[in-house]
This record gives C-alpha cells, structure tokens and sequence, in this order.
C-alpha cells in the first residue's frame, strides 16, 4: 500500500499539472486565438493562469458573450456522450463510488474531466478546477486499484489516496489534502485508511512544488487582531457565513432543476449557460473563471463595499448557471470567492462603526474564506487547515477556527446535507443511511406486519385459548370486544398458572379474565430496534400493531423471528453491497460473471412489465430466487436498492442467484 501510494500521489501531482497547463492553453486560445496560445507558450505552460478580467475588457461585448457559450457547446456534447459522471463539480461522483461501488470508476473519467473542466474554466465558466482534480486523482487511483486488482476496501483507500493527491497537488497543501480525502471521500480515520492516504499527499506535495514551485496560493497582507473581544466578530461573520453557504446550495440545486425543466436537448444546456455567463460577463468579468485575482483583492482590500456585495450575488448566480446548465467544474474555488467578498463586505461595515477596534476588511474575508467552505462541505477541520495552508499564516488560525465552527453548525442545523451529499441525495442515494450499526434502526414496522395475528373474543372459553396455542406456534393471542376492537393480549406466562387447574376453571374462565388490558403496542412507522427492545423487556414473543389513528385498531403484530430474519438480511444486503463492489465493477464492463457453484451475477435492462412497480410488487427473490443488488439508471447513477424502491423506465438490475434463473429475466 505505500508503493501504491506514491504511485497514486505521482499520478495526482501529473493530472494536476496537466489540467493547470489545458486550462491556461483553453483560456489563451478562447480569449486570445492562436496569438493568446503562442503568449501562453512564451511565458511558460507552468505559469499560473492570466486573469480573465484584464483580456475581457480588451474584447468587444458581442465576443465576450459569446466565448463562455462556445466552450459551453464543446463541454456539453463531451460530456453527454462519453462520460455524464464528468458533469458538474466531480466530487459527489467520487464519494458515491467510493460509497457504493468499492471505488470502481471508469477509466474515461479522467481523459473526460481534464478536457471538459479545463473548457469551461478557460472560455469563462464560473467554476473552480479543485473539485475536477479531486475525481481526475480518485479515477486516477480507481485505474491503480483495479489493474492491482486488490479488494474493495483497499481500492476505497486507494481512491482516497488519489483524491489526496489532487487536491495537495492543486493547493500545495498536503495536511488539507489528506484530511478532506478522509473527511469527506472516504470517511474513515482508521490508521490503515489515514496513512496511505497522507504519503499519497505528501508524494503529491513534493512532485507538484518540484514543478510548480513552492508559494501559497494567495498572497495575504499583515494583519493582526484588535484585541480578544475581536473573536466575537469573526463568529458573527461565521454564521452569516452559514447563511450564505446555504443558500449558495439550495440556489445551485434550484438552477439545475430549471434548465431540467428547459424543453432543449441535453447536451446543447451548456452552450445555454455559456450565453448567460457571457451576458453577465460584460458588466462583471470579475465572476469569470476560478476568481483568484478578485479574491486577491478582496484580501487586500481594493474593492469597494458596494462592488463586494453585487459580486456575491453575482458569482452564486454565475456558479449555478454554470454548473446547473451541464458545465463541468469545481465549487471550492466559488466558496472562497464569496467568502472573500462576504467576509470582505462585513469587515468594511466593521471598518466604518468601529474605525479603531476592528481589523482590515481583508481579515474578515480570510476568516470567510474557510467559513464559507464549512458551510458548504460541512467539513470544518478540513476547512480550517485548507485557509492555514493557502495562506501559509498559523497567526489566522484562532478567528478561522471560530468562524468555521459557527458557520458549520449554522449550516448544519438549516441542512442536513453538505453540497456535495445534496446531490447525492437527488439521486436517491443517502450515504448516511448506514451510519448507525444497528441495522435495525433503518427498517420498519409496516414492512413486518402480520395481518393474521391469533385473535379470540373476550368471552371465549379457556379450552378455546389452549386450543388456539396447542394449534399454532403463538404464544400470545390477542383479545378483542365484539366490535373487534383491542382490548389486550393473554400471554403463555399467564396461563401456567391456570393449567394445572383447567378441570376445575375451564366453565367459568374465559379470554377477559386473563388479559392484559394494557399490552405494549407499536404503530408501523416505528423502527424495529423499537420493536426489539419491548420483546426483550416483556419476555414476549410477539407484539400487537396498532391503528396510530386508532389505537383500539389492531392492524396485526410483529413476530420476534421476523425481526431476526429482517436483521440478517439487512446485514447481508449491506455485505453484498460493499463486498461485491469489486465484482460489481466487472459487470459493468462484461455484463455478466460466474459466481461458481452455478450462480452469476449479470446486469440486465428492466423489463417493460416493471417500471413503476416497486420491488416488493415484482418479488424477484421469491418468485424467481434472484437477488438484485444494485440498480443503474440511465444517468449514470447507482443505488441500493430497498423493498419500495421504484423501478423506472432505463434502469438496469445488476443481479445475483441461479445462472437458469437470472438468464431467464432477460
């Protein structure tokens, strides 16, 4: 795993290099024709990237609106048609790989990405090339693992090793590039996950400042809090900071549901978008591209309070268009540019009502900065070290860490999802869905009920009772009025003290004499570790399932053993996802494997007679012993699938059990 480690933090350190160079030979061949690429040539492929906002004012508008449209009609096509997990900013496609698929990702996703990001930030694209590089460095890793061929949970890490080295390579941070790797793609601190990870940053770190040179990202002014009571400030921006953050998503994931709505093909959305960014361009060129050099001014104080506040508006619009229209590019770098222009916004109101008591305007748009990112990612460690490392100044570490804390849990308490997980989320797949291990917490009642419970008359005899239980397998019967209303339950333990003197109680006993009149009861939307912990503390075998409209309802009960059998099947569904990622992934490429013993697993289309039906209606595994274990859809999405899952038209089953069996689906 370290050989393979630093194989995967050369292999970032080369794909950011790579992307930094296309991105400057797009922007001078967009805004400048083969004259702007023989200038790129001159002054070095290595050199950091021109500002956008100097070449735009010496274009005409008509051009200028133009260009962001014209990459915006190669991007779309190209990602359309070779890889739709390119779209957008990358790094949700990352997680969920990692998350569901054991870190398969398709070679493709590299060579896609690189051109398609590298388009959109030169012809203007409101976007960031830090998200890119983080899938560009887990596909990357992904090709590493699976040409080793090593397991599913290596091949996460190594996925993880790869997103490390990408974004280590592009900040010249490896302490914030191993950190978000494990933070936010792979999500295990284990010591076997953390430390290829952090060889794989350092390696990246190492490679990337041997050919870029070692230098922060941004360089920052002095700057010196007024005093303790300053720290104050700095949390307050954090929750505007939170505030911001938040809206920046439900604004981008709003954006992208209106172009869905847009009665165009898809791949020509982009061309679209492009229109509106050069539009907005004319008057702001300040939202076209990464936004470095207006976030080196908002950090040195040269814009105005008024400029600083259009800008924020601005840029959110300008990064949704971009990324919700079909565009491909990061949102870390927009998060900084509006915690830049908030942070810097507040800090000259700061200025102005407290002249001798408050820092420059650029202090607060650095602490925003990595505000802004914790608001955004819900990642605030790596946020924290992120601003540390970009700035290369361990003095600002206090305020930021104030400010990403407040941010974070402002954002926290108004979303549960992060920018990234929202997205995942859209497509119905929750990776927080097994972050409990009691599995029984995520299943319910309403999927266990008996609609047959053994029922009995308050007035029934006590022969009828042991009847009912010399009959069956029950050893709680449930009474109810002759309205069939509940009235309570007899249970087994009860009766032992009756049956040695059944000769002499049989006529005069019946069913509401030995009646519980107050049975613990559940209600279908209760989960099962519920229903567990009342058979546990009653010594029962069953309980009653009520009408939550109606308590005197019995709609049945559940049984202990179906609660048992429901936990062993949830926890080989969970074992089958991710231990069979691996082999998921070959399915992907030659549709069907041998299992042995006569079974496969194959992926087919689903049949016509299935869509909108859910697979508890079709019952494959009873009705054909076949198991699905994961379903595709036409977007390029996968989830695991549940028992009310719909299936749709275009969705593809990838599924296991006898080989008869499964080639009979077809």
């Amino acid at each position: 795993m370290v050989l393979v480690a630093i194989a995967c933090g050369l292999a970032g350190a080369a794909g950011a290099v790579v992307f930094r160079l296309l991105i400057r030979l797009f922007q001078g061949f967009f805004f400048g024709g083969p004259d702007g690429v023989s200038e790129v040539l001159a002054e070095g492929l290595l050199a950091e990237a021109g500002d956008p906002r100097s070449v735009a004012k010496t274009l005409s508008p008509w051009l200028l609106l133009v260009i962001p449209a014209a990459g915006g009609l190669i991007v779309g096509p190209l990602v359309y048609f070779f890889a739709r997990e390119a779209r957008g900013h990358g790094v949700p496609e990352v997680m969920e790989a990692v998350a569901l698929r054991g870190g398969i990702m398709r070679p493709r996703v590299v060579a896609v990405k690189i051109l398609a990001s590298a388009v959109s930030i030169g012809s203007g694209g409101s976007v960031g090339r830090e998200g890119p590089i983080v899938q560009i460095g887990s596909a990357l890793g992904s090709v590493i693992g699976q040409l080793l061929r090593v397991p599913a949970r290596q091949l996460r890490t190594i996925v993880g090793c790869g997103a490390a080295a990408g974004i280590s390579a592009t900040f010249n941070a490896p302490i914030a590039g191993a950190l978000f790797a494990v933070e936010v793609i792979v999500g295990d601190f284990a010591v076997t996950q953390f430390s290829p990870i952090v060889i794989s940053a350092v390696v990246a770190t190492v490679a990337s400042r041997y050919m870029l040179g070692n230098h922060p990202a941004f360089e920052v002014p002095e700057f010196e809090l007024q005093g303790p009571l300053e720290l104050f400030p700095c949390m307050l921006v954090g929750v505007l900071a939170g505030l911001v953050g938040t809206a920046f998503v439900k604004i981008l994931y709003y954006t992208e549901d209106a172009f869905g709505r847009v009665p165009l093909p898809e791949w020509s959305k982009a061309a679209v978008g492009g229109l509106c960014i050069g539009a907005m361009g004319i008057f702001y060129p300040h939202i076209l591209g990464v936004g470095y050099s207006s976030i080196g001014d908002a950090l040195d104080g040269r814009l105005p309070i008024t400029l600083l506040g259009i800008l924020l508006g601005a840029k959110i619009l300008a990064t949704s268009i971009t990324i919700g229209s079909g565009g491909s590019g990061g949102v870390f770098a927009p998060s900084l540019f509006l915690g830049a222009m908030t942070g810097g916004f507040f800090g000259k109101l700061m200025n102005l009502w407290f002249p001798h008591s408050t820092s420059a305007s650029g202090t607060y748009a650095l602490v925003t900065m990595g505000a802004m990112v914790a608001a955004t990612t819900h990642a605030p460690l790596s946020a924290i070290i992120i601003i540390f490392e970009l700035t290369q100044t361990i003095d600002i570490i206090p305020p930021v860490m104030a400010a990403c804390v407040v941010s974070s849990l402002i954002a926290m308490s108004l979303s549960k999802d992060s920018i990234y997980t929202t997205k995942l989320r859209r497509r119905g797949v929750d990776l927080h869905e097994h972050d409990d291990p009691n599995v029984l917490k995520s299943l319910y009642v309403r999927d266990l009920i008996d609609e047959s419970p053994p029922v009995l008359r308050e007035n029934a005899r006590l022969e009828e009772i042991l009847a009912m239980i010399a009959e069956t397998s029950h050893t709680e019967i449930f009474v109810t009025n002759g309205e069939g209303r509940l009235l309570g339950a007899v249970y087994f333990s009860e009766l032992r003290r009756v049956i040695m003197e059944q000769d002499h109680l049989r006529a005069i006993l019946v069913a509401g004499d030995l009646l519980e009149a107050r049975p613990a009861t559940v209600e279908p939307g209760d989960d099962l570790d519920q229903v567990m912990q009342i058979l546990s503390s009653e010594n029962i075998e069953a309980v009653a399932v009520i009408d939550p409209d109606d308590p005197t309802r019995l709609l049945g009960c559940v049984h202990r053993r179906d609660v048992l059998n429901a936990q062993s099947q949830e926890l080989m569904r969970r074992d089958l996802a991710g231990g069979v990622s691996t082999t998921v992934g070959v399915v992907d490429r030659v549709h069907q494997v041998d299992l042995g013993g006569g079974f496969c697993m194959k992926e087919v289309l689903a049949h016509r007679s299935y869509h909108g039906r859910t697979l508890r209606d079709i019952d494959l595994r009873s009705r054909a012993g076949v198991q699905v274990l994961l379903v595709r859809t036409p977007g390029g999405g996968v989830r695991v699938p549940g028992p009310e899952d719909v299936l749709q038209p275009g969705d593809r089953l990838v599924c296991a059990g006898p080989r008869e069996s499964v080639d009979a689906l077809v």
